[in-house]
């Protein structure tokens, strides 16, 4: 997932080494945890489908151990996350390549099935989730507040449902930039020659497919139609403003990546985050392309620790989880919900970057149609 991330959410293959290094280690277990009455959880659907939370929660410490990827524990406050799911029930959390992809994610899963190191539970960029739903790897599982997720953010089979969101933003650091960019025309502006990033690559990395997926809507695309927003990197290219350097929290510190495209609870993570070490870390939602997208939450299929898998997603979707999200600035999936319910930390909420308007999400169908644009044509955009 990358703020030292790709997570920046995509497509390549596991280095051949490191995957014939993994097949050395330890086959699943054959048998998933089950109930004294002989219910799987390898096959449950819910947590009353397994007997009720309390059996859940029993067969998930019996396994001890969960199997993450690519989670930074300063990408959307995971850290806190990790720490209080363990606190609260006794879990490790083994957390494997913390600055992977979304794509490197969906290739451990495919290339580890039946391996005991096999990841347990994926966060994806929306568009790689309906990718691995459509390739069979994901399980169908409902947490408690299934219902409450809304329609348009929750796969129908309930194999993935958004966790997280936020909006692309722009980050500048005001000391080392004598003016910020606020907009994605500011960028093409000649002052900002080499200082542009993005937070990974859009082939691969859920934040820069939405730094693209911006663009496009800035310079006259739309939801069905990317290509502007790979013109309009190209652009950024030719005039020597686009640098390949990858944003991470090292690279900003350093001064390496002074302006950076990537989600906005990233960038306000920076702010904090930079405060003690100098850093004048500027965040702003650009009007001209304003685009939100969630990551999602989805258990693997395979999963060799699947009671603690399904405990996870009940964690991150109770409102402890979903306010700890909202602590690092990610607006969480059940927002609205918890605002109703009274659940919300408004404090928190307080504290997000200001946008306006109201949030409008691309289809499968869109984002299907996005990736293999950008997939075929990134690279020959940024090689000039």
């Amino acid at each position: 997932m990358t703020v030292s991330l790709p997570r920046t959410a995509a497509l390549g293959v596991l280095a051949t080494l490191a995957a014939l290094a993994l097949s050395a280690c330890g086959a699943a277990p054959d048998t998933a945890s089950t109930t004294a009455d002989g219910k799987n959880a390898a096959t449950a659907t819910s947590a009353a489908d397994f007997g009720g939370l309390d059996k859940l929660v029993a067969a998930a410490k019996k396994e001890g151990t969960l199997n993450a990827i690519a989670l930074p524990r300063d990408w959307a406050n995971y850290g806190a996350l990790i720490d209080g799911f363990t606190k609260k029930y006794g879990i490790k959390i083994s957390v494997e390549n913390p600055d992977g992809t979304s794509q490197d994610e969906i290739n451990a899963v495919t290339s580890r099935k039946g391996q005991d190191r096999a990841p347990d539970v994926l966060d994806l960029g929306s568009s790689f989730a309906i990718s691995a739903a459509q390739q069979g790897l994901l399980a169908p599982y409902k947490v408690a507040s299934y219902d409450d997720i809304p329609t348009g953010q929750k796969d129908a089979q309930a194999r993935w449902y958004n966790d997280y969101g936020g909006y692309i933003s722009i980050g500048c650091d005001a000391k080392r930039v004598k003016t910020c960019p606020t907009t994605f025309a500011d960028l093409l502006k000649p002052q900002y020659k080499g200082q542009v990033a993005l937070n990974g690559n859009p082939t691969k990395s859920g934040s820069a497919f939405g730094g693209v997926y911006a663009a496009a809507l800035a310079s006259g695309g739309s939801f069905d139609d990317i290509q502007p927003g790979l013109d309009f990197f190209a652009k950024l290219k030719k005039n020597g403003n686009y640098t390949p350097v990858e944003s991470t929290p090292a690279t900003v510190e350093k001064g390496e990546t002074p302006i950076s495209i990537d989600w906005d609870y990233l960038n306000a993570g920076y702010a904090d985050e930079f405060k003690s070490k100098g850093v004048d870390w500027k965040v702003t939602v650009p009007s001209d392309g304003q685009f939100s997208q969630y990551y999602s939450q989805a258990i693997n299929k395979d999963a060799p620790h699947p009671a603690a898998a399904r405990l996870w997603q009940e964690y991150l979707y109770s409102a402890e989880g979903q306010n700890l999200w909202l602590k690092g600035y990610a607006r969480p999936a059940l927002m609205t919900a918890m605002e109703k319910a009274g659940t919300l930390d408004k404090a928190a909420a307080a504290k997000l970057p200001e946008v306006t308007g109201t949030p409008k999400f691309p289809t499968e169908a869109q984002q299907d149609k996005a990736k293999t644009v950008i997939s075929q044509g990134w690279a020959k955009a940024i090689s000039g």
